[in-house]
């Protein structure tokens, strides 16, 4: 039953865009180039070798027959658990114009709620996008969140724009270092709202890198976390740095426990040549 409610979902999104493909498989098999040598994170009892639990379905993203990234997708909360991607140095100047490709039992309509202030946060944002088509493929509801608007527009998007900056100056690729490359996931929280009583609204929000730094010669890693809550844009927020640790700690006291994002945390050892 579960193969052929799957198949259906899948003829019916290839009907209604034909350019948009989110496929549903089995531990990322299509798509685990995006993780950290290709081994997505470890989340006991939900997301491990032994097991995937029923309500979480494992995404890969395809859009004009090409994969652009992962989403691990929490169906009884109707919002991605995380998204992993590979940031190789954005080349977009403008946001693309792009409406949100509306998978079947989701609706564009349940991420806007005057009284909550929300509107349709990015997990992989389109400004991370190494192209143009790979910036739209991240407009479809299985990469979005409801996120408080002065949240997403105000802390959140200043934190990005940091990492940014970071990944471009240290993050580059351990077999070419001319070549910018960091393994990046960006996960929420489920919360104790729902928006319109379907879909989530997240309590807290987090990102994370792990890449090889040319000038340390070594891999690295960075996180940051944040309530999922309004504030005032006048104040300048800004959401602190913190380490791998601290980030997987804080999953574990406030969601699930023994989370391990990175494979072996983030460490390699350097290839010689």
């Amino acid at each position: 039953m579960q193969l052929f409610i799957v198949s259906v979902l899948t003829v019916l999104l290839a009907l209604i865009f034909p350019s948009a493909m989110p496929e549903v498989v089995r531990a990322f098999t299509k798509c685990r180039e995006f993780f950290y040598k290709e081994q997505p994170p470890v989340i006991p009892g939900i997301l491990d070798s032994r097991s995937l639990e029923n309500n979480y379905k494992e995404i890969c993203q395809k859009y004009r027959n090409v994969y652009r990234f992962a989403t691990f997708y929490d169906t009884a909360n109707r919002i991605p658990v995380f998204s992993a991607y590979k940031y190789t140095k954005s080349l977009l100047i403008l946001r693309p114009s792009k409406n949100f490709f509306i998978e079947t039992d989701l609706d564009k309509c349940n991420y806007f709620n005057i009284r909550e202030r929300v509107n349709r946060g990015h997990l992989f944002p389109c400004s991370y996008a190494p192209d143009k088509l790979t910036a739209e493929s991240t407009f479809t509801l299985t990469n979005i969140v409801p996120q408080k608007i002065s949240f997403n527009s105000g802390s959140w998007n200043r934190m990005e724009n940091e990492i940014i900056e970071t990944m471009n100056k240290y993050c580059y690729d351990d077999n070419d270092n001319n070549r910018v490359l960091a393994y990046m996931l960006t996960g929420a929280i489920p919360g104790d709202t729902k928006l319109n009583e379907r879909v989530n609204i997240p309590s807290y929000m987090w990102m994370a890198f792990c890449c090889y730094s040319r000038t340390g010669n070594s891999w690295v890693s960075q996180a940051y976390w944040a309530q999922n809550v309004g504030e005032d844009i006048n104040k300048g927020k800004t959401i602190s740095k913190k380490s791998l640790q601290d980030l997987q700690e804080f999953l574990s006291q406030t969601w699930k426990k023994k989370v391990t994002l990175f494979n072996n945390n983030c460490t390699k050892k350097r290839t010689t040549h």
